[in-house]
């Protein structure tokens, strides 16, 4: 799909995130539309008016953008609630985030690993 990055981004222009420049009070042009990948996306919970969605996407996709786009869609509005990534290239946060009870200095020493062995 093709996708217009919100104005609110972590997207630079001239070294700086659209979002400090936006806050300064600069103009910033809309970028066109960029193709982005989805590879799945699943609708897991509908309780009117609340919904779950599931989504495994490519880098430059926007959650919050989807959602306003389904709002502006369905004639209405939508804003996103609580976003939780659960992966991050081969990190997953079931294998890879540790558990509260798990937040002890010990724990956290023994999930440290040197770069080159956790990304083998």
């Amino acid at each position: 799909i093709h996708f217009c990055h919100p104005s609110y981004s972590a997207l630079k222009k001239d070294g700086q995130r659209l979002s400090v420049l936006l806050k300064k009070g600069h103009k910033v042009e809309a970028k066109p539309a960029r193709a982005v990948t989805v590879y799945n996306l699943t609708l897991q919970e509908f309780t009117a008016p609340l919904f779950t969605l599931d989504i495994e996407c490519g880098g430059g996709f926007y959650v919050r953008s989807l959602v306003d786009d389904l709002g502006k869609a369905l004639s209405s509005c939508a804003h996103v609630k609580e976003l939780t990534r659960t992966k991050q290239g081969q990190f997953t946060l079931e294998e890879h985030a540790l558990q509260e009870e798990q937040w002890s200095l010990e724990h956290i020493l023994r999930a440290l690993q040197p770069c080159p062995e956790a990304l083998s």
